[in-house]
């Protein structure tokens, strides 16, 4: 359950998104794909790793292991061999066989689309899930990410950390359908301009919204409510 929110909070939230909309026209998920396996794999290896790396891996480890089963049943030296270049290699190897175990036992090779299915398979939380729900399946998934938080709380529209009260927090916010959207804006904002350090706050399209960003140049604060 998220925070409760005023009429004007959803409106102002509502023109945020809107203007980050007309920046980013084609935020969409940058990690190459053709099926929701795929996506859920490529995603485990987006931890702690770029995008960019990850789709320079991915076409070896599809090739070499094109289905769930063949995944299922890979050694995992093997394995570790074609992603260590993702880093953290050890644990996402076993993250991949292990989800691709259960999907071959569970669900007859076949990924589920339920966030209650996908966050059973071993090393699937709920932001790998919501990734694929949202993307992979056309759901309504909010991934909370690193991007997604931090912007969050600077809009004023969190004060969590939790991702998971995050992403509470801005289901209540936001409408369902702009749920998936949300997020890939979100990241696109945070990798663009809203960095973690030093932040491009005069650039910004939302600045006069944002309290953070209003902080930080030294405007006018905020109507509140």
């Amino acid at each position: 359950m998220g925070r409760v929110y005023t009429k004007k909070q959803k409106e102002r939230a509502a023109e945020v998104l809107e203007r980050l909309k007309e920046r980013y026209p084609n935020a969409e998920c940058a990690l190459s794909h053709r099926n929701p396996w795929e996506l859920l794999c490529a995603t485990v290896l987006s931890a702690q790793c770029t995008d960019v790396r990850v789709n320079m891996v991915t076409p070896r480890l599809f090739a070499r292991y094109p289905t769930p089963e063949a995944l299922a049943a890979a050694n995992p030296f093997e394995l570790e061999t074609v992603i260590q270049s993702t880093g953290f290699f050890r644990q996402k190897a076993k993250s991949l066989i292990a989800l691709s175990q259960d999907i071959v036992a569970k669900y007859g090779g076949t990924v589920p689309a339920l966030m209650d299915d996908l966050t059973t398979l071993r090393g699937v939380g709920r932001k790998t899930a919501n990734v694929v729900i949202g993307v992979a399946f056309g759901g309504e998934g909010l991934v909370v990410d690193t991007h997604v938080g931090r912007i969050s709380r600077r809009l004023g529209w969190t004060k969590n950390v939790d991702p998971v009260k995050v992403e509470q927090d801005l289901m209540a916010l936001h409408p369902r359908k702009d749920w998936t959207p949300l997020a890939h804006i979100l990241i696109h904002h945070g990798r663009t301009l809203c960095m973690a350090r030093n932040p491009q706050c005069t650039e910004c399209p939302v600045l006069t919204l944002c309290p953070e960003g209003i902080r930080r140049t030294g405007g006018v604060k905020t109507v509140e409510g």
